[in-house]
């Protein structure tokens, strides 16, 4: 089964030193390591956007970019947009507050079945009213 990737977790894997990373932060980039080989994960354009957004080295963006030059993005549809904001006003309703790419991340994830792999607590919120299931790493 295909996995999308949150930013959080690409972020945590690729834009943080090994060495900085608690034991809970290692098992996490280690999940990240054995999706990339096992080919189960998938990338959109508004989390590659979010990852090469703020960085302050022109060389760190351009090293970032083509590294993720190796995960194609999944084509987004009209309806994933009209579901994510379908799926904005259900939270909003619930009293769960969130984002347009949140929402657009759980819509994607939730058409086609795919389980989301992050560490935003936003996700856990949004999966109490929405059909969407987050990524557990193995042990």
């Amino acid at each position: 089964m295909r996995v999308l990737v949150d930013t959080s977790i690409w972020s945590l894997a690729l834009r943080r030193r090994a060495t900085d990373l608690n034991p809970r932060e290692e098992a996490l980039a280690a999940e990240l390591r054995e999706l990339i080989q096992e080919n189960r994960v998938q990338m959109i354009g508004p989390i590659r956007q979010e990852l090469l957004s703020g960085l302050r080295e022109e060389a760190q963006y351009r090293r970032l970019k083509e590294h993720l030059r190796a995960f194609p993005d999944e084509p987004l549809t009209v309806q994933d947009y009209e579901l994510a904001a379908r799926f904005g006003n259900q939270c909003r309703a619930a009293g769960i507050a969130g984002s347009a790419v949140g929402f657009l991340i759980c819509a994607v994830a939730a058409s086609r079945n795919w389980p989301i792999f992050t560490t935003g607590k936003d996700f856990q919120q949004y999966a109490k009213p929405l059909p969407i299931s987050l990524h557990a790493p193995r042990p």
